[in-house]
C-alpha cells in the first residue's frame, strides 16, 4: 500500500516515543496526592488526553488549575530520569523527511512535549500542543491547526497515531489516517492503514510531497 502527503503530522506519545512508565508513575503518584482512589483512577480514559480535560474528570474545577500544574511537574521531573525513549522506525522515517513537511500534534503541553522531545533528540519546525487549542482530540482542531501551520490541504495531510481519540480527530480533519499498534489492540483501531511501528514503513520525499509506502 502506497500513500501520498502533502504533509505528514504525528502524535507524540506512543507514535514517536514511549513515555507510558513515566505517564502511569506520575499520575498513579499524582492520584495519591490528590486522593483519588485507584478505582476513580482507572475509570478515567487516560492516553491520548490533554491533562486538563483528565483532571477535569476527577477534580472540582476550583483545584483544576493547581492539579494541572502539579503533574505537569512531575511529568516534566521524570524525563530525565529516562521518562521517554524513541520507539521503533522513528529516527530513520522522521530523518527522511523535509523539516516543512511534517509536525508533530500532542495532547501534552508545550512545556512536557519540548522536554521529551528535546530527551530522544527530535526537534520538530512544527509543534502544536495542549496550549495552542481549545478542544482536544478527538476534536480535529489540533489537526486542522497543525495543517494551516504547514500551509497545506487536510486532504493531502496524513496524520500517525496509536490512540482512537487521535485516530476519531484525524478522520474529522478529513485527513487519511495511520495507525501504529503501539498501546492498543489492532482491533480498536480505526484507520486507513495500520502497522506495528514506524519502522514497517518507507518515506520517499518527491517534487510533489511525500510517498510513503509499506516495507516489504
Amino acid at each position: 500500500m502506497h500513500l501520498h502527503a502533502h504533509a505528514l503530522l504525528f502524535d507524540n506519545d506512543g507514535t514517536l516515543v514511549s513515555s507510558l512508565a513515566s505517564v502511569q508513575r506520575c499520575w498513579t503518584k499524582w492520584a495519591r496526592e490528590y486522593g483519588i482512589t485507584p478505582e476513580e483512577f482507572a475509570r478515567v480514559p487516560l492516553h491520548g488526553r490533554p491533562a486538563a480535560e483528565i483532571v477535569a474528570d476527577l477534580l472540582p474545577a476550583e483545584v483544576v488549575p493547581e492539579a494541572v500544574a502539579r503533574v505537569e511537574q512531575l511529568e516534566v521531573e521524570d524525563v530525565p530520569g529516562g521518562g521517554v525513549e524513541l520507539l521503533p522506525g522513528t529516527r530513520a522515517f522522521l530523518d527522511a523527511l523535509p523539516a516543512e513537511r511534517w509536525a508533530v500534534v500532542t495532547s501534552a503541553t508545550r512545556r512536557l512535549a519540548e522536554a521529551r522531545l528535546d530527551a530522544v533528540g527530535i526537534l520538530p519546525k512544527t509543534l502544536i500542543a495542549a496550549d495552542d487549542i481549545t478542544r482536544g482530540k478527538p476534536d480535529p482542531e489540533p489537526y486542522l491547526l497543525a495543517a494551516r501551520r504547514l500551509g497545506a490541504d487536510p486532504a493531502r495531510c496524513v496524520v500517525f497515531e496509536d490512540a482512537p481519540a487521535g485516530l476519531a480527530a484525524g478522520r474529522a480533519a478529513g485527513m487519511t489516517t495511520v495507525a501504529l499498534a503501539t498501546t492498543h489492540p489492532v482491533h480498536e483501531l480505526d484507520a486507513d492503514l495500520v502497522v506495528d511501528d514506524l519502522s514497517a514503513l518507507s518515506a520517499l520525499v518527491t517534487d510533489t510531497g511525500v510517498e510513503i509506502a509499506v516495507r516489504p
